[in-house]
């Protein structure tokens, strides 16, 4: 186990896999956990991490980070395939262990934002009730996904979702996620507070309160798109959690994020130029 004692409260906690991302230029770390952590330290917040990840997986990317870690014989490791303007394809080659709700120390089980980052099935969708966040975040992808024996990633039916859609202060999907599905993603929002949904360089949707509008992305040139999503997320939920205001933490996500996309990996994470311009920038 990964771990600081005694466990401080934080702002942000993170629950989900970090992963182990297989690329051209070789093996990275990565996950909703990795690229949210480091999202929300970027904007200033104390950040805990709950994981499942193995003793040999190098998390020196997270240094300063508190991480709680359950044991795993090998981390959760994907391979993403992007051939030109087609759909990215993922492969899982391992998937690391379970991680019951019952490991989120007593400090960090009332943080402020609680953020569920599923990325392959680790979490079980019902929330537990010693879990008591102001915001409660949800990127249910990791519910959303299956795979075959090869290991290829398809979409599948979220089970139980109603849960946690019910509980959710906010939710974040792709239109990936649920494969171009309109009358899924029009449920969803039905069914939760607030939903979000990226349309990668698009931008996003937010559906809240009946509404539906659409906040366009800058054009930037693109390098690598791995954990925009998440930065995307993590960004919405703090600034949701700051303003109160659903339109203006989908304003400031979907240009954020959009800058990720110019450098690759972990390089992504929002620098403190970027942040302020987001911040400072006025429509």
């Amino acid at each position: 186990m990964h771990a600081v004692a005694p466990f401080q409260a934080v702002d942000y906690l993170v629950i989900g896999h970090i992963t182990q991302d297989l690329t051209s230029e070789g093996s990275r770390l990565g996950g909703t956990a990795a690229f949210s952590a480091l999202t929300a330290r970027a904007l200033g917040l104390r950040v805990g991490i709950v994981t499942s990840v193995d003793e040999r997986t190098s998390v020196k990317s997270l240094d300063g980070i508190p991480i709680v870690s359950t044991p795993s014989g090998r981390p959760t490791t994907f391979e993403n395939i992007y051939a030109g303007e087609e759909r990215r394809r993922q492969i899982l080659h391992h998937q690391a262990a379970h991680i019951p709700f019952d490991l989120v120390p007593e400090a960090w089980r009332s943080t402020p934002i609680i953020h569920l980052g599923p990325v392959a099935q680790e979490l079980d969708s019902e929330l537990p009730k010693n879990l008591s966040p102001s915001l409660l975040g949800v990127t249910p992808q990791g519910w959303m996904r299956t795979w075959n024996e090869d290991g290829h990633i398809f979409p599948c039916k979220w089970q139980n979702a109603d849960c946690i859609l019910s509980q959710a202060g906010a939710v974040v999907i792709s239109r990936e996620d649920v494969g171009g599905d309109e009358e899924l993603i029009e449920a969803m929002a039905h069914q939760t507070r607030i939903l979000a949904v990226t349309e990668a360089d698009a931008g996003s949707v937010l559906y809240w309160n009946g509404d539906r509008r659409r906040f366009r992305a800058p054009k930037v040139e693109e390098v690598d798109a791995t954990g925009a999503g998440d930065i995307f997320a993590t960004a919405f939920f703090i600034r949701l959690q700051a303003t109160r205001d659903p339109w203006e933490a989908a304003r400031f996500a979907t240009q954020l994020s959009a800058r990720s996309v110019t450098r690759t990996g972990l390089d992504g994470i929002p620098t403190r130029l970027e942040i302020y311009e987001c911040l400072m920038e006025v429509f």
